[in-house]
């Protein structure tokens, strides 16, 4: 029906406007023509045989015999968005979803006179309907043949929107590939999460896209695996947090689960690389400078600006420092105002705006950092909780001292364990991150454990191992686990 368009105002009038245009359409119509034919299934009909879903395999097809009287029916999607006229058999209308019949083609005269002819079969009459799986008795006019039965090409497997090819090789990396699709589909189906079996899909996920991009060259492949071997890493670290037993529970053998201030691991890298920035672009040497610098970068990470007051440096227990924002500002790396003077001064009224050029991103150079503007005053403020601890206050703790309990908030397993899984940090990492030398590290740690920060610490010519207190689990960044070595690349 080749009719002119019309717009409406609203969705409702165009709806009332369809509805009556139709029903317009159908009182013009005497009715369905009796000669009409059904092909529907000619051509693969998606009226009423909907393909099969792309995660699905496809079915064989089954014979169709279209039959009955022609009717007129009318056909709407299920928000009333589309309506549609058409004839066919009362089979097809019948199997259509949202078909409605609206009118009914009477059928065509048949007569039989002997019972010879009653066994015979009867040709179509002229004038009579024609379906698409028999031809016309008199061959003169043929209608298209039923849609074949025979079985459809194995489909393309998907996983993460990417289509695996039936014809990608070598094989064990396409089934590998259509598996994981299937089983990542599957899991989320699930009511219930299983971290661990997440954990293990995005790490065997990891493996097969790796080999997937070898064996194409696509580096977008090779993204997607650094991505799942991210996820593995978080999905892993959350299970084993969720896995800890809460305190009041009689047969608690294990840590309890932990409420931290830094909400995730992605805020947890994020905390240990600016600590590791630190380490790799010293302005100045010792600890009270490195404590100062981890501070300022976190106050101006983001843009490279930020403001500061006094009372943010003299709480750090620093032993000169005026003299360190001196030497700061003199080799370029801190920009004030004013002089030294001036910033330690200042009053939380009255902030000195600060900069630190090394951070500020310019032209199509990014900042060093990967955070954003709402993570950075929380990392700011976990540093803050961290080097202001009361009892590292009432112990009057140094500030080297503060600067290696922010490192070992880092550095740490989700039970408080020193090290990944607890096996300890090594002895020249935990220095270099401190900017303490070896020899000061024992001195260093008897302040910590006289704060309650550490408990049971054993330092050895090679390794630090020990626990924080359980006051101190909330503050901490747990490290990921490694990844098991039962999981080897496709």
């Amino acid at each position: 029906m080749a009719c002119v368009p019309e717009r409406l105002a609203t969705t409702a009038a165009g709806r009332t406007a369809a509805v009556a245009h139709l029903k317009a359409h159908l009182k013009a119509m005497a009715g369905p023509r009796a000669q009409a034919f059904c092909v529907c299934k000619a051509e693969y009909c998606h009226l009423h045989t909907p393909a099969a879903r792309f995660d699905e395999r496809p079915e064989r097809g089954v014979p169709w015999r279209c039959g009955g009287p022609v009717v007129l029916s009318v056909v709407t999607d299920r928000e009333g968005r589309w309506w549609r006229a058409m004839e066919c058999c009362s089979r097809c209308a019948a199997a259509t979803p949202g078909a409605t019949t609206v009118a009914t083609a009477p059928p065509p005269p048949r007569t039989v006179s002997t019972v010879a002819d009653a066994a015979r079969p009867v040709a179509a009459p002229a004038g009579g309907p024609l379906f698409s799986d028999r031809s016309c008795a008199g061959g003169s006019q043929m209608v298209p043949a039923a849609r074949s039965t025979r079985q459809r090409p194995a489909r393309d497997g998907r996983i993460a929107g990417h289509v695996v090819s039936h014809g990608l090789r070598p094989l064990e990396l396409r089934d590998e590939l259509t598996e994981l699709g299937d089983r990542f589909r599957s899991y989320q189906q699930r009511t219930e999460p299983d971290l661990a079996l997440l954990a293990d899909l995005h790490t065997r996920k990891a493996a097969a896209f790796t080999r997937w991009a070898d064996v194409t060259g696509d580096r977008h492949l090779r993204r997607e695996a650094q991505r799942a071997e991210q996820a593995a890493q978080t999905a892993r670290l959350q299970h084993q947090q969720r896995a800890t037993r809460p305190t009041d529970d009689p047969d608690n053998d294990g840590p309890s689960a932990v409420a931290r201030l830094p909400t995730g691991p992605a805020m947890w890298e994020h905390a240990r690389s600016v600590l590791a920035h630190c380490a790799t672009h010293p302005p100045l040497s010792g600890p009270q400078a490195r404590l100062v610098v981890v501070m300022l970068t976190l106050r101006t990470a983001h843009t490279g600006t930020g403001n500061l007051v006094g009372q943010d440096l003299t709480t750090l227990a620093l032993a000169d420092p005026k003299r360190l924002v001196e030497e700061l500002a003199g080799c370029g790396w801190l920009a004030i105002p004013g002089s030294a003077d001036d910033l330690l001064s200042s009053r939380p009224e009255d902030p000195v705006p600060i900069a630190i050029p090394l951070l500020s991103p310019g032209g199509d150079r990014p900042g060093p950092f990967t955070f954003g503007k709402k993570t950075r005053p929380k990392l700011s403020g976990w540093a803050q909780k961290i080097v202001a601890d009361k009892k590292l206050r009432t112990t009057q703790a140094t500030a080297a001292a503060r600067m290696l309990a922010l490192v070992l908030a880092t550095q740490t397993s989700p039970d408080g364990h020193l090290g990944p899984c607890g096996h300890g940090i090594p002895r020249e990492r935990l220095a270099s991150l401190a900017a303490a030398t070896p020899g000061e590290l024992p001195f260093l740690l008897e302040q910590l454990s006289a704060a309650d920060w550490l408990t049971d610490h054993t330092l050895t010519g090679t390794h630090l191992a020990g626990r924080l207190s359980e006051r101190i689990l909330p503050l901490t960044c747990p490290l990921p686990a490694p990844v098991p070595e039962e999981h080897h690349p496709v």
